[in-house]
């Protein structure tokens, strides 16, 4: 099974409820194996600035789908836990994105894998070097590098 990195997110409600139902939600969900949950770290929004702090981790998982599957699954938890896509980069009760699926690197409509911008947000790295410093990043490189880059 492939191992997927999912990164975790909200800025709007209950914050830590909302990552823990999340990660409920995705433990549940069928042919998915959630195996470690980085800490949550609080972050300031990147894009659109002018909206309350996120708090944002990732979670490592073993998985039995493809990557259009997961992203489908990420799609369905973030709409069950009322997500409401609106502005780009703006504020949300839930945002979980598909940050790195193995090795594969995957260019479709509506999926992008790894995430198009993962080497340049620290909150989406600091948690992932913190489940693995060795992680790669397909076509970048080390996590670990990335992140000291970001310096």
């Amino acid at each position: 099974m492939p191992r997927a990195f999912i990164g975790l997110g909200a800025n709007l409600g209950n914050r830590v409820e909302a990552i823990h139902d999340a990660v409920f939600l995705l433990a549940a969900a069928e042919g998915v194996d959630v195996l470690v949950v980085s800490e949550l770290r609080e972050t300031d929004p990147v894009g659109m600035v002018d909206q309350p702090r996120f708090l944002n981790g990732a979670a490592s998982i073993d998985t039995a789908l493809s990557a259009r599957e997961l992203l489908d699954t990420l799609l369905a938890i973030e709409r069950s836990l009322g997500r409401e896509r609106g502005e780009r980069w703006g504020p949300r009760t839930i945002d979980l994105d598909l940050l790195l699926y193995g090795d594969d690197v995957v260019d479709e409509p509506g999926l992008r894998v790894p995430h198009p911008r993962l080497h340049e947000r620290r909150f989406a790295l600091e948690p992932l070097a913190e489940l693995d410093p060795e992680l790669v990043i397909p076509g970048r490189g080390r996590v670990s590098d990335a992140l000291a880059a970001l310096h």
